[in-house]
C-alpha cells in the first residue's frame, strides 16, 4: 500500500526566524514531525505508535515550498517515507509501527 499527503509551510511560521536568518529553511525535526502526523492521520495510527528508525535530509525544504511526503509498507510493522520538494527527495526515513489504531 502506497499512500502520499501534502506539506507547506507558510513563511510566517515560528520555526523560521531562527532557522536560518537570512536563509529560511524548515528545520528537519518539524519537517519530520509533520510527514510522521500525515502518516498518522492516513492510517489512523497513534503518533506513539510510530518509531524512527533512520532519517536522511539531503535538501533544504524553504518557506512555502509544497513538500510531498509518500509512504509505503516495507515489510510487517514498517514503513519507507519519501519527501520531494519539486520532484527532488528532500528527504527520507524508516519508520516502524505497531500498525495499529490509537
Amino acid at each position: 500500500m502506497a499512500d502520499e499527503a501534502r506539506l507547506t509551510f507558510p513563511a510566517d511560521h515560528p520555526a523560521f526566524p531562527g532557522h536560518f536568518p537570512g536563509d529560511p529553511m524548515v528545520p528537519g525535526a518539524l519537517l519530520l514531525d509533520e510527514a510522521l502526523a500525515a502518516v498518522c492521520a492516513a492510517r489512523g495510527l497513534a503518533y506513539e505508535s510510530l518509531r524512527v528508525g533512520s532519517a536522511k535530509f539531503l535538501r533544504p525544504v524553504r518557506p512555502g515550498q509544497e513538500v510531498v511526503v509518500r509512504w509505503r509498507d516495507s515489510g510487517p510493522g514498517f514503513l519507507d517515507l519519501g519527501l520531494f520538494a519539486a520532484d527532488r527527495p528532500v528527504a527520507t526515513a524508516t519508520v516502524s509501527s505497531r500498525l495499529s489504531p490509537p
